[in-house]
């Protein structure tokens, strides 16, 4: 095996550099994946000068392209949306969305809806690079307690690491003798590791620290990619000419009614206020540096009020009313909202 510098990077949205990490890299070529590529360039920092296929994941259709030369596959979509057969990649790199998402009526974190999803696509053998918040690792400590061995786990110095409180953990998944070899004990204690992983989060050692003790990656043929989902891009490219879409405009975004023309005679004060705040003389005001833009809209607000009974019971009072909210925007930049 030949051992290579591989750089770790940070947080989402903007990856940077990081600290070193060293990974053998087999001689025969292997098939890698980054799920969340962004624009690539952390996962081209990983795998430099290593003979890597390179597949990548990305929502963001700008992010895609800039991250497509740099790969052999490059899929513009949902990461949930995209099928592979299992065991079809040799390492990979998942920095996921740091959210909630929803399911059915609960919500859950996307950290291991991501790795519960992709995991599988890793070789017995196969090593992962998980980047996310420290306080995150016990919403992801059953898989890995239960698929993954040599797991170990490292503090991420960068600045915008520390602010996320960012860690990578490192493995390579079990086969399925080993898996069933495991003992519940074993898998309680790595769980319960993980779930105070936030407190010890000061105490783990940084990324430099991995030292010459690297994390060995196998050979794969190539992989395999297919998207299920819906082409998000083409759909809202072919909506303006979409009949129904025209027809559901009307309602759901109408043109806004526009009046011309002078009045007979000057408004007087209650007038002009009246006028100002339906919305009827919105737009571009002023020159020089007052030129702006002011738009007006109503709102409606709920006042709560407490007031206690002489038998001491409670009574909460909501009273709804409409108030005007003004927003400007002036040439130089300057916002401003006024109710």
């Amino acid at each position: 095996m030949r051992k290579s510098a591989a750089t770790i990077t940070h947080s989402r949205p903007e990856k940077r550099r990081e600290s070193e990490a060293s990974c053998g890299f087999p001689p025969n070529h292997f098939s890698a994946l980054d799920p969340c590529v962004g624009e690539g360039l952390a996962f081209a920092a990983i795998l430099e000068d290593a003979g890597a296929r390179r597949y990548g994941i990305e929502l963001d259709a700008y992010r895609a392209e800039q991250a497509a030369p740099s790969l052999i596959r490059m899929i513009q979509g949902n990461c949930l949306d995209t099928r592979c057969p299992v065991e079809s990649f040799s390492c990979i790199y998942l920095n996921p969305p740091y959210d909630w998402a929803l399911a059915g009526n609960a919500r859950e974190r996307l950290e291991p809806v991501f790795l519960n999803h992709t995991f599988r696509w890793l070789i017995p053998g196969g090593v992962l690079l998980f980047v996310i918040p420290a306080e995150r690792a016990a919403d992801c400590s059953q898989i890995l307690a239960s698929h993954f061995k040599q797991v170990r786990t490292f503090r991420l110095a960068d600045p915008e690491s520390v602010r996320y409180r960012q860690v990578l953990i490192a493995g390579v998944r079990r086969t399925r003798r080993e898996r069933d070899k495991v003992r519940d004990r074993e898998i309680s204690e790595v769980r319960y590791r993980f779930a105070g992983l936030g407190r010890e989060y000061n105490r783990l050692p940084e990324l430099l620290e991995i030292g010459d003790d690297p994390y060995d990656i196998p050979a794969t043929g190539p992989a395999t990619l297919t998207f299920k989902g819906l082409p998000l891009d083409e759909v809202e490219d072919s909506l303006p000419s979409s009949q129904a879409y025209r027809q559901a405009a009307r309602i759901l975004a109408p043109e806004p009614t526009l009046i011309r023309g002078r009045p007979l005679t000057p408004l007087h004060a209650g007038q002009v206020g009246q006028v100002a705040c339906s919305g009827l003389i919105n737009g571009i005001f002023g020159s020089g540096e007052e030129r702006h833009i002011a738009a007006w809209k109503s709102k409606k607000m709920t006042t709560k009020t407490t007031e206690e009974e002489p038998d001491g019971t409670t009574v909460i009072r909501e009273r709804e009313r409409f108030v005007q909210e003004l927003s400007v925007v002036f040439a130089s930049g300057e916002t401003g909202t006024l109710e």
